[in-house]
C-alpha cells in the first residue's frame, strides 16, 4: 500500500472545490501538497457545553451536548471539544483508504484534530473533530487549513466498499451528529 503524491491526488480522488497550494500570506495552509491535501474548516460549529448537563451517549446522542456557531472563526474553551465541517467535499476511489493528520501549525498550540479513516467510495463533507487539550480558549479560523488528509492505495481492490455496505455517514452534506443504525430519533 502506498502514499499518493500529488498528481494522482488531482488525477485520481474528486475533492470540491479543489485548491492548489500556494503561499497565502497570513492564512494557515490549505489545498494539495506534495503527498496529501490540506482540508479547509467551514463556517459551522458545534463546540461541546454542559449548560444543558446532556450525556454523552453515541447510541443515544443529544444535541444540546453543543452550541451552535457559525462565523469566520470560533472560539474552543479551554480543554473542551467541538465538531466542524470541511470546505471541500471529497469521493474517495474504490481502491484508496484515506487517513487525517492535524496541521503542525495547530498541533503546536495544543489543537488536535481527528477525523476516522475515510473508507473506500465513501462520499461527502468530513465532520471534523477538534480537541483544544490546553487551559487556555483557542481560536479556530474558517476558511483556512486545519488538517491534512493522506490517501493510500490498496494493493487490490477491496471486496466490500463503504458504498456497498451502505455505510450510515454516506452522502453527508456537512457537519454530521453521531448515530448508531436503528437508535436514530426522526
Amino acid at each position: 500500500m502506498g502514499v499518493l503524491p500529488d498528481w494522482m491526488i488531482k488525477r485520481d480522488v474528486k475533492i470540491d472545490p479543489f485548491a492548489e497550494e500556494s503561499l497565502r500570506p497570513g492564512v494557515i495552509s490549505f489545498g494539495v501538497s506534495s503527498y496529501g491535501y490540506d482540508v479547509r474548516v467551514g463556517r459551522k460549529f458545534k463546540v461541546f457545553t454542559n449548560v444543558y448537563g446532556a450525556l454523552i451517549d453515541p447510541k443515544s446522542f443529544n444535541p444540546t451536548a453543543f452550541v451552535d456557531i457559525e462565523g469566520d472563526s470560533c472560539i474552543i474553551p479551554p480543554n473542551s471539544f467541538a465538531l466542524a465541517e470541511t470546505v471541500e467535499t471529497f469521493e474517495i476511489p474504490r481502491d484508496v483508504l484515506a487517513t487525517c493528520l492535524g496541521k503542525s501549525t495547530y498541533a503546536r498550540c495544543g489543537i488536535i484534530v481527528n477525523v476516522t479513516p475515510l473508507e473506500p467510495e465513501w462520499r461527502g463533507k468530513i465532520t471534523i473533530e477538534i480537541s483544544n487539550t490546553t487551559p487556555l480558549p483557542a481560536k479556530i479560523y474558517a476558511n483556512e487549513g486545519i488538517a491534512q488528509i493522506l490517501f493510500f492505495r490498496g494493493e487490490a481492490v477491496c471486496e466490500k466498499s463503504y458504498a456497498d455496505k451502505k455505510g450510515k455517514y454516506q452522502d453527508q452534506k456537512g457537519l454530521t451528529l453521531p448515530f448508531v443504525v436503528g437508535n436514530e430519533k426522526r
